[in-house]
């Protein structure tokens, strides 16, 4: 699928991953609508040709009136990247006592039930546009992580919501296909995206040591040119990627 002259909506695109790819998407001649929240907006550094909106992802009216400013360009809305996100830590039992109930949800009312939201409504919107010459109208990109598959000590609510990131994967590519739509995801290792900005160069350097080739850690531009390899790859579909430089995670 062509980027060049459609619309593309991107989650978390204030910053990290999200940002990377709207410019990514730009530079391959799309018009971005970035959503983030509110104080992720004000703090964004503007981007030509990347319009960022206010939005929760995890409230349906917010994402719905979101996704109708996207639809209304003039340029068909072929692309949606999900990649916002969050990822406190908290064992099961700690020191403190059991695992916070209010913090599991959460983690999971963003990265997955935000996920879910969003695809199935800006899928409603890219079903209302004309398809291409192969009967394709969009692409969906999601984000999960190796945490789905090697989750860490500490990472019960994170793990959780990106393992159902990747299981939602399969079946929404299997929902969506009648109407040309393709959803793939990807499970990035070790990103260095501001999340990392506040840790030491020491422990950097350890996390970058456990990664087999190439050893170092992945960056945000990386995750972008592959989401934009998926869009342009028309049979990729129903598929999880690993971007890790074949990590596996141990326990902590």
């Amino acid at each position: 699928m062509h980027l060049q002259n459609t619309a593309a909506i991107v989650t978390g695109a204030a910053s990290g991953l999200g940002a990377a790819t709207a410019q990514a998407l730009r530079e391959r001649g799309a018009t971005v609508y970035g959503f983030d929240l509110p104080s992720a907006v004000d703090e964004a550094t503007p981007v030509d040709g990347v319009t960022l909106v206010p939005t929760d992802v995890t409230e349906p009216d917010q994402v719905q009136s979101a996704v109708a400013t996207a639809a209304a360009d003039e340029r068909p809305l072929r692309t949606v990247v999900n990649c916002a996100g969050i990822g406190p830590s908290m064992r099961i039992l700690g020191r403190k006592g059991p695992h916070d109930l209010a913090v599991y949800r959460k983690v999971v009312e963003v990265n997955l039930i935000g996920t879910f939201n969003v695809l199935t409504l800006a899928a409603e919107a890219v079903v209302a546009t004309e398809p291409d010459h192969n009967g394709q109208r969009g692409v969906a990109v999601n984000t999960a992580s190796i945490a789905a598959y090697d989750g860490q000590i500490g990472q019960a609510a994170y793990a959780s919501s990106k393992g159902g990131v990747v299981g939602l994967t399969l079946p929404a590519a299997r929902d969506l296909a009648s109407v040309g739509i393709r959803v793939c995801t990807i499970a990035p290792g070790i990103v260095d995206t501001p999340m990392l900005a506040t840790v030491s160069d020491e422990f950097r350097a350890g996390l970058a040591a456990g990664v087999p080739f190439p050893q170092r850690l992945a960056d945000a531009g990386e995750y972008a040119r592959l989401v934009t390899m998926i869009v342009e790859h028309d049979y990729l579909n129903g598929e999880t990627i690993r971007m890790d430089g074949a990590l596996r995670m141990a326990p902590r």
